[in-house]
């Protein structure tokens, strides 16, 4: 009996060969990634490899277009399919591949083979912060980056009121007897009280002093602000998405909004369901209007958190595979497939139907899906840092920080140049000279003297 099969089943493909091998099949598809995407002049994708290994079994020859108004194919209130659905009825086109979602209705226009793909409806979000490494929470307010940069600021400040202290004369005013406050670990001491806002001191009495010091307390008293609530939005993170692992969770949760394509299949089944659960989430979206206008924006803001987008599994499988940040509940819901379509009573379609069939059982088909479906985790640098703080996000606290640390160093050194013109003045002196024996005093050998003689008098 078996034999008998198989015998009938080789003289259909062969006769059917034959004339396919007359016509030259038009077969339209959607350009959808990774389906058919361009690749030039060329196309190339899941659908475009499968029509080839297709043509490879059944001996069939075939020119692949996109279809001509970028539509699946739905039927409008006249009564007429626009898409592929409707080019395949029109007979402008002998087969739609793509991935093209089996329903009912489609099936009373068109033929459509045995799945190439099964699927269903889930929901993508972000992960959850329980998914990801908190063994230092306390440095998770902040990416590494701004930690970095909060270094630099807090080593540049340090130094500032260090070379303000040295250069002012109202900070030092006589190098040569007078012990220099503001040494490099006191200036290090005094920032620091600042940045915990304890207040270390002794403070600068100078105005260049002063305005190195305010501008210190202005950027640790933000930094700290910015620091604090980006910490506990961190921590309500940890548990935002960790109980939500099905629709009926989804529906039961306020936490965060929800959404999928408008009038796609998706948003259809969601409205058609007698479900009570599928009709809240309904209700949910409608009342949000939280609908989407395509699955990149959808996955966009899943990314972003606070958000779940639903859609047919397979398709969020490929963002999962692509970003790394979000990740697919394991409910599925509603069992469909993609399937070949063909026009009414056409011979191709028991053929295809084998021929996919052999293609599911050699591994082929897993083969093919795992090939465009691998994982490549775009923008996985950013998985374990979504919520931190970088340096672009508080640049302007960075650039006032500068500012104020470039105008305390001019005050410093206008106040030094002052009293350098007004000695010369009263000594006939060369004001270079004066300024550059201050100079000598403060910075070179003279003052690392005097500062050394200060302090061997205070121990005595």
């Amino acid at each position: 009996m078996r034999a008998v099969l198989a015998l009938v089943c080789v003289s259909a493909l062969t006769a059917w060969s034959h004339t396919a091998d007359a016509k030259e099949l038009s077969i339209t598809t959607i350009k959808d990634d990774p389906y058919a995407m361009s690749r030039g002049s060329q196309l190339e994708g899941f659908c475009i490899d499968l029509i080839s290994e297709l043509s490879k079994k059944l001996g069939f020859k075939y020119n692949v277009r996109p279809v001509k108004d970028g539509r699946y194919g739905a039927m409008d209130s006249s009564g007429n399919w626009n898409g592929m659905i409707g080019e395949i009825i029109r007979g402008e086109a002998d087969l739609a591949v793509a991935p093209l979602t089996v329903t009912a209705v489609r099936e009373h226009f068109v033929d459509m083979t045995t799945p190439f793909i099964q699927t269903g409806l889930s929901f993508i979000m972000r992960k959850s912060a329980d998914s990801e490494d908190h063994s230092f929470s306390l440095l998770s307010p902040f990416s590494t980056e701004m930690w970095v940069g909060v270094l630099i600021a807090f080593l540049l400040t340090g130094l500032c009121v260090f070379l303000v202290g040295r250069i002012s004369p109202m900070e030092w005013a006589d190098p040569e007897a007078d012990e220099h406050s503001f040494t490099l670990l006191h200036s290090f001491w005094y920032i620091t009280g600042a940045l915990t806002l304890q207040g270390a001191g002794p403070h600068p009495k100078a105005l260049s002093g002063r305005v190195v010091g305010a501008i210190w307390w202005i950027f640790a008293v933000l930094l700290l602000a910015c620091y604090f609530v980006n910490f506990n939005s961190v921590l309500h993170n940890k548990t935002r998405h960790t109980s939500i692992t099905s629709f009926e969770e989804l529906a039961n949760q306020n936490v965060i909004d929800y959404g999928t394509v408008e009038n796609g299949s998706t948003m259809l089944f969601f409205k058609n369901s007698i479900n009570p659960v599928y009709r809240r989430i309904h209700q949910h979206m409608e009342r949000k209007k939280s609908y989407v206008s395509s699955m990149q924006e959808g996955v966009r803001l899943a990314q972003e958190g606070r958000f779940a987008f639903i859609g047919e599994a397979v398709s969020l499988d490929l963002a999962v595979a692509r970003y790394c940040k979000i990740t697919r509940a394991q409910e599925v819901i509603s069992m469909r497939s993609y399937s070949i379509a063909a026009p009414r009573g056409s011979p191709l379609v028991k053929n295809l139907t084998i021929a996919i069939l052999q293609l599911s059982e050699s591994g082929e088909l897993t083969h093919l899906r795992e090939k465009w479906w691998a994982s490549s985790c775009l923008g996985s640098d950013e998985t374990h840092a979504s919520d931190a703080l970088k340096p672009y996000d508080l640049r302007g606290l960075f650039l006032l920080l500068g500012l104020g640390l470039g105008v305390g160093l001019l005050l410093a050194v206008l106040e030094l140049l002052s009293r350098a013109r007004s000695r010369a003045k009263d000594g006939k002196k060369s004001c270079c000279s004066v300024l550059s024996s201050e100079l000598h005093q403060r910075f070179g050998s003279g003052g690392e003297g005097a500062e050394q003689e200060s302090s061997d008098k205070s121990k005595a």
